[in-house]
């Protein structure tokens, strides 16, 4: 996911892993323009690595490439940056992930398929959504998407609700409910019914399901900052 300099030759790696999450490591001579891990540890692409170490920091033995991926550009490059700092900076060392790691494959995958035309980033913000969605579940924070939070009645698309960080949607229009909870998002039941079935077709989905996203991460990030959240409205 990420790699900076250490010492004269060599590199720290963060990387994603499927059976043992995120894993800090050196890649001792990787900077050597002959070295054999010169030009493998690129980031957004698979590889099958080998480390060894009891301490935080392993050390990395080899990396060989698996299935290389199409460079990312643009839009798409920007949110595979995006994916991997919500990974650093809320995915925990050293704790697995299965599921998460299967995600980010399968959204690296589909964003690869950015790369020959000129997407838009409404195209790929529904791809950016089920990463989310798939991220807070695994990280203990799911969203409630089919049941109202108090009473457990189902969601129904014609309603408006008020999403609350730790609570989930309450039926709007209760000013008790809201000063007893707190500030929260609004919501049309039919956006939370979307994105149960991962339906982002509707405009009004991709723009309130987009709100409820960045409501709930920062809830998660508190003082951190996502710096490609900055970067993507400068460049807008």
């Amino acid at each position: 996911m990420h790699t900076y300099a250490y010492r004269e030759t060599s590199l720290i790696v963060e990387a994603f892993t499927r059976l043992h999450g995120r894993v800090v490591m050196v890649a001792r001579g990787a900077k050597r323009p002959q070295g054999a891990l010169r030009g493998v540890l690129n980031p957004f692409q698979g590889l099958t690595l080998a480390w060894f170490g009891k301490s935080e920091m392993k050390t990395l033995k080899s990396a060989e490439q698996e299935k290389i991926l199409p460079q990312l550009s643009g839009a798409a490059l920007l949110s595979a940056f995006y994916l991997n700092e919500l990974l650093l900076k809320l995915a925990s060392r050293e704790d697995p992930h299965e599921l998460l790691f299967d995600a980010y494959a399968e959204t690296m995958s589909s964003l690869a398929m950015f790369h020959v035309g000129n997407r838009s980033t409404r195209e790929i913000a529904p791809i950016l959504r089920q990463f989310e969605v798939t991220l807070l579940q695994e990280l203990g924070y799911a969203l409630q998407l089919r049941e109202e939070a108090d009473s457990h009645v189902p969601i129904r698309a014609e309603r408006e609700y008020l999403y609350l960080v730790e609570r989930g949607p309450l039926l709007a229009g209760s000013i008790a409910r809201q000063s007893a909870y707190g500030d929260g998002l609004s919501l049309s039941g039919k956006t939370l019914i979307d994105m149960a079935s991962c339906d982002y077709r509707d405009p009004q989905t991709q723009s309130q399901s987009k709100q409820l996203m960045r409501l709930m991460i920062n809830h998660l990030l508190g003082d951190k900052i996502l710096h490609t959240r900055q970067l993507m409205r400068e460049m807008r």
